[in-house]
């Protein structure tokens, strides 16, 4: 009765999201005649039920994987009798209509959030705001009744079921979708927040402080998800990349350049009352490219082992709620935009002008990848195969990044309003100062190609200006929200020193060698001390051991792996990786040649881990930026009260 249980609940969340739709109506021709406070504390309550109702249709069919129900179709393809719980529990979401009910039920509770905490809004903003956030879901629980019900039932039911993916077999896959949907989803409440305004006429500073945190949350959450995505990427496909311009990574991306936009525009609305228009746009911009990004992973028309569907009816059915959510939005964005007042003005140069300019650049990296994603795809559907790779994004969105970071660099030391340039060029003599220096350095020294070389040095510069707006401040009555904003530009730093130190530095060796040879890579001499067979929980393997040795340092072992899973049969590599101060020895084992010898692939990767490591220092300045934010606004509603 579990899976009985869980389309019960499914479809009593889908009454209760028409319900709330019709709600938010009457409570909002209700606020526009001074009444209809009954009606919105019915709408409050009906969106958080709504939210309750799809989570229990969760948590029923996370209960179907870890009981291993092989009557349900869903846990036949994806889960296994035998297999560890962890990954049991991961089956629910490892696949397209898992991954789809994670989805909505991301978007039910999200919009009981909002109902059970939003207090700032007027009336009529809020229950605008609500219906909104209930026809998104209404969509979306359709697409689960009519095209993607994750609790068909199958007679007669086999013994055991297909297993999971073994590429998704691993902790970080356990973990990482769901951070990514948070934030993924979690846009959709900045959506339905600039609807709501542009519906009721309310884009202003208020509109703009209540949308900010989850604005905040989303991004903090987008930014792990991609973080660790690339992480498990870099280690479990065994390649030695960290980002390979995969089309389903590119669908996280490009939400994130979007929100990471948003993110400041909204600040400038917020404290400012500036770029009104412009938030609502970004708002709208930033969940298109998540309903996008959802639309490559589960249409079918992607192969990658990051997209789940393969039945383009499915891909039609979201390319439709595509077109009705937001070209609706545009629409109404169009109609409602000559009611926007300007807001306040500012001079060029300013920190609200270098926002201006940073969320340009934004939208030209967002629009380089958003063509180099899609462009194949059309290219394809009129008939001609073409592929974009990694050196067009390279080309195209390097040197648009760079100018990024040095404006990063800039905003934050301005005025907010007007400013002037030799003040500015005084603030920035030392950033710029250590910048060149690192730049000439590198270059000289260390035989790196200019554009990494250039990397490098703007990194240094943005780690030093990061750090001095808490220069000749009291360091304890700074608020929280500077400390974010320092972190996570100091982070931004950390993770393109990583990536231009990858690329100028590293070095790989592809070479044949019997037991007992050894081979050199960067500074270390692997040796192939033996092969021998592995057993795991679910796989079988060959592992081999290496032995590395660099000069001056104790040698230590690895242990790359061949695996070999039986259900579903896949043979996958798991690289051996050992992590120093100064970077990573990447080590894959390949096949053997028969007469001895065996393929081993080895990397020496120079400062590689400060790629992840400011990218968990961003979401860190993110978080301690929510948390100050919150903390700020409770306080101002104390006071005021």
């Amino acid at each position: 009765m579990i899976a009985e249980a869980g389309l019960a609940a499914l479809w009593l969340a889908t009454g209760f999201a028409l319900m709330q739709v019709m709600l938010a109506w009457g409570a909002a021709r209700g606020a526009a005649q001074g009444t209809g406070i009954e009606v919105m504390t019915a709408l409050r309550r009906v969106a958080v039920v709504q939210g309750l109702l799809a989570l229990v249709a969760f948590g029923m069919l996370i209960a179907l994987f870890v009981v291993s129900d092989m009557s349900v179709a869903l846990v036949i393809e994806n889960s296994h009798s035998m297999k560890p719980l962890l990954y049991k529990i991961a089956g629910a979401w490892g696949n397209h209509e898992g991954s789809m009910l994670l989805w909505v039920t991301v978007l039910a509770v999200s919009g009981a959030g909002v109902a059970l905490f939003e207090r700032r809004l007027p009336q009529g903003t809020l229950a605008a705001t609500l219906g909104a956030q209930a026809a998104i879901a209404i969509g979306f629980y359709a697409f689960l009744a009519f095209a993607s019900n994750p609790f068909v039932r199958v007679d007669p039911a086999p013994l055991d079921g297909q297993g999971l993916n073994p590429l998704l077999q691993d902790p970080g896959l356990a973990f990482h979708p769901p951070t990514l949907y948070l934030g993924y989803v979690g846009l959709s409440v900045a959506f339905s927040f600039a609807v709501g305004a542009l519906l009721m006429r309310d884009v202003g500073p208020a509109f703009a402080r209540a949308m900010r945190p989850w604005v905040l949350g989303a991004w903090i959450f987008l930014t792990i998800g991609i973080t660790a995505g690339s992480y498990w990427a870099y280690y479990e496909l065994g390649w030695g990349g960290w980002w390979f311009w995969d089309p389903v990574e590119n669908a996280s991306l490009m939400p994130w350049l979007a929100a990471t936009a948003l993110l400041h525009s909204v600040t400038v609305l917020a404290t400012r009352d500036g770029l009104r228009a412009w938030t609502v746009m970004l708002a709208v911009v930033a969940f298109s490219m998540s309903m996008i990004g959802t639309f490559l992973v589960r249409s079918g028309i992607l192969i990658s082992v990051h997209a789940f569907a393969v039945d383009p009816t499915r891909g039609g059915f979201i390319l439709a709620l595509l077109g009705i959510y937001i070209g609706g939005a545009l629409a109404l964005f169009g109609a409602r935009i000559g009611t926007v007042k300007q807001g306040a003005t500012f001079e060029l140069v300013s920190r609200e002008g270098a926002l201006v300019l940073n969320n340009l650049l934004l939208s030209v990296i967002l629009g380089v990848v958003f063509i180099g994603t899609l462009y194949p795809l059309v290219a394809q559907a009129a008939g001609v195969q073409l592929s974009i790779g990694a050196p067009f994004f390279e080309k195209a969105a390097a040197p648009v990044g760079l100018a990024l970071v040095a404006a990063t660099a800039a905003g934050p030391l301005l005025k907010w309003r007007r400013d002037q340039w030799n003040t500015l060029f005084g603030k920035l003599l030392v950033p710029v100062g250590v910048g060149g220096l690192a730049f000439a350095l590198v270059f000289a020294l260390g035989g790196a190609h200019w554009l990494p070389s250039l990397a490098l040095g703007l990194a240094a510069m943005l780690a030093v200006a990061s750090v001095i707006p808490l220069i000749r401040r009291n360091l304890r009555r700074t608020p929280l929200h500077i400390y974010g904003m320092v972190v996570a530009h100091f982070g931004i730093a950390v993770s393109i020193a990583g990536m231009a130190a990858d690329g100028a530095f590293k070095t790989e060796r592809l070479a044949a060698i019997a037991i007992g040879q050894n081979v050199t890579v960067g500074p270390y001499r692997i040796e192939l001390v033996k092969v021998q067979p592995a057993v795991g929980p679910n796989w079988s393997a060959l592992e081999a051991h290496l032995k590395a040795t660099r000069t001056g340092a104790v040698p230590f072992d690895l242990f790359p792996q061949q695996r070999f899973f039986a259900n579903p049969t896949t043979t996958t590599n798991e690289a051996a990786i050992a992590t120093e101060l100064d970077g990573q020895l990447y080590t894959v084992i390949g096949p053997g040649d028969g007469q001895g010898r065996w393929q081993v692939r080895l990397w020496w990767k120079p400062f590689v881990t400060l790629i992840w490591g400011g990218g968990f220092l961003i979401a860190l300045g993110g978080l301690l930026s929510l948390i100050g934010r919150v903390r700020r606004e409770r306080r101002d509603a104390e006071n005021d009260a």
